[in-house]
C-alpha cells in the first residue's frame, strides 16, 4: 500500500477537528545564533505532547466501523502509545498497548490515562514486536503501527502543510527521524511547494539506523541505539524508506552533547519545553552541522514529552 501527497491533503481534512492546530513561532535568539529566520512548528503544543497524535487520529478514523468496534493495539515506547490511546478514546473503542520496560514514566502514565491497556516487555524492537503479535491474537484488534502504515504516514505529513501554509515558502525543513512516519510525511507534504524545500532528517549518532541504511542501500532493522531521545531508538520502517532514499537531502547525525545542548537552549533562550527527539532537530542548527545562512528554515518540533529527572540528572553537566 503506497501512500501520496494527495493522502496527506485528506487526512488534514479528516483530522482538523480532533487535533490541535499547532502554533508556528519565532525566537530572535535562535534566529541570531544560527544566522537566519527559523520557524518552529511547535507540536509539543500538541493533543498529547506530540505529532503523533496527527498520525495516530487518521489511522483510526480511516477503520471500518467494523474494525473499529473491535479496538486497536500498538507498540511504543510511549509517544505514539498516548496518540493511539487519545485516538481510541475519541472513538470509544478499546485499546492495547505494548511498552518497553524502559519506557519513560510520564508516557506510560498518560498513556494509562487514556484508558489503554499496558503491556510491558523488554527494550529490544524483536521483543516489542513479539509481544504486539501475542496481543493481537488475544484481543483481535486491529494494528496500528507507529510509523509503517499509510495513514499514519499521512496523518504525520499535516504538520508540515500546517508549517507551510503559517511560516510561507521555506528553503529547508528540519525533522527528526526514528521510525520515519514524520519525514516521510513532511516530504510527501513539502513536494506541493514551487520551489520544494530541501528535506534533512536529523538522528541521534547513538541510533543513526537511518543514516546507514541510506549509505547502504538497505534497511537497518537490527541494532541497539544509544540516546537520550527515547523517541527515536525504533528501526526506520519500510515504508518511510522508500520515501525517504529517494527525496531526502541528507540525514544529520548529531551526539549526545549536541543534543542536551539543543534541549538546554529551546528551555532556556527560546522558553519552550522540548523532549530530547525534538532538539535533535534543532541541534544541526546549533552547531553549524547544517550551513542555512540566508535560507528560510523550517523546523518540526515533534514534541514536549519529557522525563524531567533523567533530563535534569543529565543537564547537571552541561551548566
Amino acid at each position: 500500500m503506497t501512500v501520496q501527497r494527495e493522502d496527506v491533503l485528506a487526512a488534514r481534512d479528516r483530522v482538523s477537528s480532533m487535533i490541535d492546530r499547532t502554533p508556528v513561532l519565532q525566537s530572535d535568539a535562535l534566529d541570531r545564533h544560527v544566522g537566519t529566520a527559523v520557524f518552529l512548528k511547535c507540536e509539543s503544543f500538541q493533543k498529547t505532547g506530540s505529532f503523533k497524535a496527527r498520525g495516530a487520529c487518521n489511522a483510526v478514523a480511516c477503520l471500518s466501523s467494523d474494525e473499529r468496534s473491535r479496538g486497536v493495539y500498538t507498540h511504543s515506547s510511549g509517544n505514539h502509545a498516548q496518540a493511539l490511546a487519545f485516538a481510541a478514546h475519541l472513538h470509544r473503542i478499546p485499546c492495547h498497548v505494548v511498552m518497553p520496560r524502559s519506557a519513560v514514566q510520564a508516557k506510560v502514565a498518560a498513556t494509562r490515562a487514556y484508558g489503554a491497556n499496558i503491556v510491558f516487555c523488554d527494550d529490544s524492537d524483536a521483543a516489542r514486536r513479539a509481544a504486539a503479535d501475542q496481543l493481537g491474537e488475544e484481543t483481535g484488534a486491529v494494528f496500528v503501527h507507529p510509523h509503517d502504515d499509510p495513514n499514519v504516514i499521512a496523518g504525520q505529513g499535516t504538520a508540515c502543510l500546517e508549517l507551510l501554509d503559517e511560516a510561507g515558502p521555506l528553503d529547508v525543513i528540519l525533522a527528526p527521524i526514528g521510525g520515519g512516519g514524520l519525514l516521510s510525511g513532511t516530504i510527501l507534504a513539502a513536494q506541493g511547494d514551487e520551489p520544494c524545500p530541501r528535506i534533512i532528517g536529523c538522528e541521534p549518532a547513538g541510533a543513526d539506523d537511518a543514516s546507514r541504511s541510506l549509505a547502504t542501500g538497505e534497511r537497518i532493522v537490527e541494532f541497539t541505539p544509544r540516546t537520550i531521545a527515547d523517541g527515536l531508538r525504533t528501526p526506520l520502517g519500510d515504508i518511510p524508506f522508500t520515501i525517504i532514499r529517494s527525496s531526502v537531502d541528507r540525514i544529520a547525525t548529531v551526539s549526545e552533547d549536541d543534543i542536551l545542548a539543543a534541549l538546554w537552549f529551546a528551555w532556556e533562550r527560546i522558553k519552550i519545553v522540548i523532549e530530547p527527539s525534538s532538539a535533535v532537530a534543532l541541534a544541526p542548527l546549533l552547531n553549524g552541522s547544517v550551513d542555512v545562512k540566508g535560507q528560510r528554515v523550517g523546523v518540526i518540533v515533534s514534541g514536549g514529552n519529557v522525563d524531567l529527572t533523567a533530563v535534569f540528572t543529565l543537564l547537571e553537566g552541561t551548566v
